[in-house]
């Protein structure tokens, strides 16, 4: 089938369309703003990319037939050309997450990742725990994982992982992503206000949770975050299915840190010790990450003893504190942290490795809830960690950095674009310094810029 996607370079989008190709269909699509590493990832599975979204691509294009289907990213609303020339030509049309729970994870034993946070990484290294135990497992990853060739695939094996965003579905489906993924398992990571262009407040996005919540069946497994008050509320509206709990201090699956910097510690479950991890990753919130991905294992029938030694081999995700170069004797990395709490746990997690040396936190508040100004006022806490703090601040931006900026106590300076962001952070680096660039978005090429000398 000739399938056209709108809004493929999405991470979510471009993952099924990684799949459908692997399913044998013929892909294109089309995105506003074409970006690695996606852009890359598909481009090199023989997938056309479109820029804009215009309708022609919808029409056919040079000897191409028009498409035979279109799956439509949550991106896209009514106004957009492409969304229009949809509707009034009758073409066939589907969501993204509607047709990957029809044509793709149906008859399969699904593992479902949920939570505001620790999403991408807790789905990549569930899939990493499952290859190592044998089982083969296809999986939809919300990013781009090292440690496997793409961010999706079909597996060979019965278990499929996949990434469960709570954000809508598509302009004509407002429901959250994974009420259409009826999982076994399902990992609800973490709850917390977030997609304030969505949900009103926490008590909707609750409700969401819930809905997830009623689709995992009486014989399956819900592992549940043990710290998290917003899921103990959503647990408390009702619950049919097991419960495993995970936590550092409470929960079945327990951890003690080895290292402040959380590179190293030591599991339990109840009241037995299984074992200890020593890995590459950093900070408390990714050893939280760990519990839920081998509580969901075990619940997938895997020997927990036997999956630590395969945390070291886990490679991580890229852009997610992802050190992309050293020039000049800096430290350069690209991140995803776009919700203070994230942030926050990132900077505490490298500060807790780099010691004393100078964090320079470099952060474009790009996401919904960040340009409405909605986490504003936590943004100054959040970024504590950080010696230097660079805020892009385009003039688009709806709320006032100032008193971000006042806040940080002369530790921060906000910027109107990238070149003269990329100036004053030339102008402020120092041999040693660690420069964090946090967006979840393309930021303009910024930090490979930067770790070019440009």
């Amino acid at each position: 089938m000739r399938l056209h996607i709108l809004g493929i370079c999405g991470t979510f989008m471009g993952g099924v369309a990684a799949l459908a190709r692997e399913s044998g269909h013929d892909v294109e699509g089309s995105d506003a703003d074409v970006y690695p590493p996606m852009s890359t990832q598909l481009r090199a599975l023989g997938i056309v990319l479109h820029e804009g979204y215009a309708a022609g691509p919808l029409q056919g294009w040079a000897g191409h037939p028009p498409p035979e289907h279109v799956l439509v990213g949550n991106a896209l609303s009514r106004g957009n050309a492409a969304v229009e020339y949809l509707l009034d030509s009758g073409l066939d049309y589907t969501s993204g997450p509607q047709w990957l729970g029809e044509h793709v994870l149906r008859g399969r034993h699904v593992l479902a990742v949920a939570g505001t946070h620790g999403k991408t990484t807790t789905t990549a290294l569930l899939a990493h725990l499952l290859e190592h135990a044998g089982l083969a497992p296809g999986f939809l990853i919300g990013g781009v994982p090292a440690g496997f060739a793409a961010s999706a695939r079909l597996g060979t094996g019965r278990h499929f992982v996949v990434e469960a965003d709570e954000y809508d579905t598509a302009f004509f489906d407002k429901r959250s992503k994974f009420v259409h993924y009826r999982p076994r398992i399902a990992v609800l990571n973490n709850l917390e206000y977030d997609h304030a262009d969505i949900f009103p407040d926490v008590a909707a996005i609750q409700r969401q949770f819930h809905h997830l919540v009623r689709t995992v069946p009486g014989g399956g497994t819900l592992v549940v975050n043990a710290e998290d008050a917003h899921l103990a509320e959503v647990l408390a509206m009702g619950c049919w299915t097991p419960v495993q709990s995970f936590g550092i201090e409470a929960g079945d699956w327990r951890a003690r840190l080895l290292e402040a910097d959380g590179s190293a510690f030591e599991v339990r479950h109840r009241e037995r010790v299984l074992g200890s991890v020593r890995w590459s990753l950093l900070g408390r919130h990714n050893v939280m990450n760990a519990l839920a991905a081998l509580a969901a294992a075990a619940a997938a029938g895997c020997a927990p003893q036997q999956l630590l030694p395969a945390f070291a081999g886990f490679a991580g995700v890229k852009r997610r504190l992802e050190r992309i170069g050293a020039r000049d004797g800096l430290h350069i990395y690209d991140d995803f942290a776009h919700h203070p709490t994230a942030i926050s746990a990132t900077l505490a997690g490298l500060r807790a490795r780099v010691g004393a040396a100078r964090i320079l936190a470099v952060l474009e508040p790009r996401s919904n809830s960040m340009r409405t100004g909605t986490h504003a006022a936590a943004l100054a806490p959040a970024l504590r960690e950080a010696d230097v703090v660079l805020l892009l601040a385009r003039p688009e931006l709806r709320w006032d950095a100032t008193a971000v900026i006042t806040a940080l106590g002369g530790r921060g300076l906000a910027v109107p674009d990238v070149p003269s962001l990329l100036r004053e952070l030339g102008a402020r680096a120092r041999p040693g310094d660690h420069v964090v660039f946090m967006s979840n978005g393309g930021f303009e090429g910024a930090p490979r810029r930067f770790a070019q000398g440009g």
